[in-house]
């Protein structure tokens, strides 16, 4: 799979409505094909995983951005669903609470990295302090900053931040994959109206959606703005096509498993002397009654 096409190149202004296509599904024209080799991925995920664990040199941390129902809930599930819940960590950040406001923006993510030998998943991040913040200035008022320069200088502040943090993070051996789902209007309107419907859906809609469709073109704005500031060649963004869920979770696989295997891992190197030490323990157990 040729990862070119949903990579957000670092350095290059991209225009987000004219490079990404929503219903682009690759040469995966059966979904029954797409399944096979997201089942193959995610045994390859749980091996990388396992040596992962046991090297403890490297996290990884992998950052799922979306619009509402894009499927991030959906994909963690799909794509993670192989992996070892000891070596895993989730946290879904929503709206901060008044501890987190009395920290500054990075804090409740950075308290929430992976430690070594984990992944660790981030279901929205602090890319909404430069996206729902943005769309929604009110929110920005109540972080009790001392001084924050006026209009767009704000962003590009916090870019560059975010931007210096993840550098940072990398240098220290955490490994950033990001992800936006890129779910369209129209199909965003079909999975609301699903999970009105289906009684084991409704508990996660929400009237709040519905409003929120109104902001719709100053989100990708914002996102836009995003990419061409964030995407870099330590952290870079990846565009995941989203309005088929099968080939969205085949791609976000594809691409973990292939960064993972770019760290050359390797299971810890047993020494002569503990060699020596597991033999003698194999005789003792072979010795007993």
């Amino acid at each position: 799979m040729n990862h070119e096409y949903f990579l957000v190149p670092a350095q290059k202004k991209i225009s987000f409505k004219k490079d990404y296509d929503p219903t682009y599904k690759d040469d995966y024209h059966q979904k029954a094909d797409a399944i096979e080799k997201l089942h193959a991925d995610i045994q390859r995920l749980a091996k990388y995983q396992d040596i992962l664990y046991a090297q403890n040199t490297y996290a990884l941390l992998l950052i799922f951005q979306a619009m509402d129902a894009a499927g991030k809930d959906s994909t963690i599930k799909h794509v993670m669903s192989g992996v070892n819940p000891q070596g895993c960590q989730v946290f879904s950040f929503k709206t901060p609470s008044a501890e987190e406001l009395d920290h500054d923006y990075l804090w409740r993510c950075a308290k929430a990295l992976p430690e070594r030998g984990r992944i660790g998943i981030f279901n929205r991040s602090y890319y909404e302090e430069v996206l729902a913040v943005r769309v929604h200035p009110e929110i920005l008022q109540k972080q009790q900053l001392p001084h924050f320069p006026h209009g767009n200088r704000i962003w590009k502040q916090r870019f560059e931040e975010i931007n210096n943090f993840e550098k940072y993070l990398v240098n220290n051996g955490i490994i950033i994959l990001k992800f936006f789902l890129n779910v369209s209007k129209k199909e965003q309107k079909q999975r609301f109206l699903r999970r009105i419907e289906r009684p084991e859906k409704q508990w996660k809609f929400s009237i709040n959606d519905v409003h929120a469709r109104s902001f719709w073109d100053d989100y990708m704005e914002a996102y836009e703005d995003v990419f061409n500031h964030t995407s870099t060649p330590w952290a870079p963004w990846y565009i995941i096509p989203a309005d088929r869920k099968w080939f969205t979770h085949l791609v976000v696989a594809d691409i973990i498993c292939t960064k993972l295997k770019q760290l050359h891992l390797e299971y810890p190197r047993v020494s002569e002397e503990h060699k020596e030490q597991l033999l003698l323990a194999k005789a003792m157990l072979e010795e007993e009654d």
